[in-house]
């Protein structure tokens, strides 16, 4: 009998909350330091560059599991699960009992797994405009009037 060799998460199967490592880190990675103050950043410090919700989720050291947002998972069904493929050859070849697995992002209509990030963070700015003021658009110059 053929051994299977690649694994295909179902849509309902597709996880919907990301693991952040570092809540089990037995030690902590060092802060990002502020090049002005020499401080630990903190969020309001990152605000400026990225939308709020991820630097939380950036600088949180507690939190195993962060919820996806729902309108997150729903985008992600266009092109995941990245199948899972079983290195069989490469099992014999090292003579380990291991099981190993590749991620096969070559199946990715995009090419690559930054789509996993960039929906997110796309996402969070929207919610995160909407909640604030409009904000003026930008003449093609550049120039505010």
């Amino acid at each position: 009998m053929a051994k299977q060799k690649k694994f295909i998460l179902q849509e309902s199967e597709i996880p919907t909350q990301w693991y952040n490592i570092q809540a089990d880190m037995p030690n902590k990675p060092m802060p990002p330091i502020h090049p002005a103050t020499k401080q630990p950043l903190g969020v309001d410090d990152l605000a400026h560059i990225f939308p709020r919700e991820c630097c939380v989720q950036e600088l949180d050291t507690e939190h195993r599991w962060i919820d996806i947002p729902e309108e997150v998972l729903e985008k992600y069904k266009f092109y995941r699960s990245t199948p899972l493929v079983r290195a069989y050859a490469l099992e014999e070849a090292l003579g380990t009992p291991a099981h190993i697995y590749f991620k096969n992002e070559s199946t990715n209509p995009l090419g690559s797994h930054k789509i996993n990030s960039a929906l997110p963070q796309c996402y969070y700015a929207k919610m995160e405009a909407r909640r604030t003021s409009p904000r003026r658009p930008v003449p093609v110059s550049g120039v505010l009037p």
